[in-house]
């Protein structure tokens, strides 16, 4: 069986942590009726791959406020890259047994990180509207070593692809709809990259995996210290979900609760993956690991057989069994 590894390190133990989102987000968020700290439903996901859909109430999000959204965890790649490089040397990378040529290639996806960020500011303003700046970031733990660094960029590429497809369905504009497409076919090519690079098969799965923004939120949430006023505000990310047994995570593994009573009420371990969403019941806090991941997978707690934000208690987590 192949093995299922944790890529973000400490991810299942962190405490609940606030998230940075963009201030018409938080305002929306924090009006709608359907919760007290962030809004639930959900839309419907266009393919049985993408099941994991942006909450209904994100409906009312704007375009601007999308592009915000999009420009938000572009700030963060971009940034992420430019501390990992003034860190390491190509020597570093090199030593992880990638050729020059990857190493360069793999600043490039930097660089490009970069002009995403500076494209979106450009649209934002034409737009009328003001652009989010950058937050103050934590990359401790990820930029330990070239490795760790790899290994990290390797995961949110992932997200970003997730982000830009929950995001989707959420566009009214058709030429706002077609430059974050043009944005998320090239996040897929950096993924597909630094998967192969790292010895992956580049291309796990026929589809990719939608997530809504207070998931992409809580993935982002452990690498933001804060945030400058008057561009983003906060909200409340879901609690990180605790295990007993985070680093022997394989499919067909049992994996235990921290507390078998907590968070109260889960019922479910939920897999959200490429091939469709599996839902695993939770017995004496245990639940197992199933047949038939691949790729990138978020893990959630969830009340019921559902990955809408009211039924969500805590994640997701990202695995990888391939």
């Amino acid at each position: 069986m192949p093995s299922v590894s944790t890529i973000l390190k400490g991810i299942f133990v962190l405490a609940p942590l606030v998230a940075a989102a963009p201030a018409n987000y938080a305002r929306q968020e924090a009006s709608s009726a359907s919760s007290a700290s962030a809004a639930a439903g959900t839309s419907k996901a266009a393919t049985s791959a993408t099941a994991a859909a942006p909450a209904a109430a994100a409906a009312t999000l704007s375009d601007v406020d999308i592009l915000n959204f999009a420009l938000t965890a572009e700030h963060l790649e971009s940034t992420y890259y430019k501390q990992g490089f003034a860190k390491f040397s190509m020597q570093d990378f090199m030593a992880l047994g990638l050729t020059e040529g990857q190493v360069k290639s793999l600043m490039g996806v930097g660089q490009t990180e970069a002009t995403h960020v500076t494209t979106l500011i450009s649209a934002i303003a034409g737009a009328g509207a003001k652009p989010v700046e950058p937050c103050t970031y934590n990359f401790d733990a990820a930029l330990t070593s070239a490795d760790s660094m790899v290994k990290t960029a390797r995961v949110l590429e992932a997200v970003g692809v997730s982000a830009y497809l929950g995001a989707a369905p959420l566009v009214n504009s058709s030429d706002v709809l077609a430059a974050a497409g043009s944005i998320v076919t090239v996040e897929a090519r950096h993924q597909a990259f630094i998967r192969m690079a790292s010895g992956a098969e580049p291309v796990p799965a026929a589809f990719d995996t939608a997530l809504g923004p207070r998931a992409v939120f809580t993935l982002a949430a452990q690498f933001i210290k804060s945030c400058p006023e008057g561009s983003n505000l906060n909200i409340q990310a879901f609690p990180a979900i605790a295990l007993q047994n985070p680093e022997q995570v394989a499919v067909g593994q049992a994996l235990k609760l921290a507390d078998p009573t907590k968070p109260e009420g889960a019922q479910f371990c939920a897999f959200v993956a490429p091939g469709g969403n599996q839902f695993m019941p939770i017995t004496d806090g245990n639940c197992i690991v199933p047949q038939g991941l691949q790729g990138e997978v978020y893990m959630m707690l969830t009340k019921t057989k559902s990955v809408v934000d009211d039924q969500v208690l805590a994640g997701p987590s990202v695995i990888q069994p391939s």
